[in-house]
């Protein structure tokens, strides 16, 4: 029996609770936070990220951010903005932003599940590979640019096609 099947059994389908046994079955450091919340740590190639999973029951949404710390020199900020935006021109799902109070690059994705829709093993799992994917692939850019001065378009040269790691 799959891990979707063993879930879909019981009548209460939960998100968190699926995220719950990934992360379990992964090998995952996690914390449920809430019962609507889980945060996970993730080891990359280029560093852990830290990833959280929310479940809105009102919007029917589940968001999942992913974070990295970064603290870009003050004066190349515009240049990581740049490079953010043609980030976010090359990925389908997601999105990168930087929480500048808290020092953090994050990846944003939210999926929609309204009309009683359910994410089912498979998905939960490509959402959080996304995520570290993409953070993987386009971290060496945001290091170029905020402290080895690149240009936004040199420094996109480095984002390989795709990253692997242990997602």
């Amino acid at each position: 029996m799959s891990l979707a099947e063993d879930f879909l059994i019981g009548d209460d389908l939960h998100p968190i609770d699926l995220v719950e046994t990934l992360a379990a079955d992964h090998q995952w450091e996690f914390d449920r936070v809430t019962e609507n919340q889980i945060a996970m740590a993730v080891e990359g190639l280029w560093r852990t990220y830290s990833v959280t999973l929310a479940w809105s029951p009102q919007d029917e949404t589940l968001r999942l951010i992913c974070t990295f710390e970064m603290e870009p020199p003050e004066h190349r900020l515009p240049e990581l903005f740049d490079v953010l935006n043609r980030c976010n021109d090359q990925v389908w799902t997601g999105g990168f932003t930087y929480w500048a109070e808290q020092k953090l690059m994050v990846w944003r994705y939210g999926l929609s599940l309204a009309g009683g829709q359910y994410a089912g093993a498979e998905q939960l799992n490509h959402m959080i590979s996304s995520a570290i994917t993409s953070c993987e692939r386009y971290y060496p850019a945001f290091q170029l640019v905020s402290w080895g001065e690149h240009s936004p378009a040199d420094s996109m040269k480095v984002a390989i096609a795709e990253a692997y790691g242990r997602a």
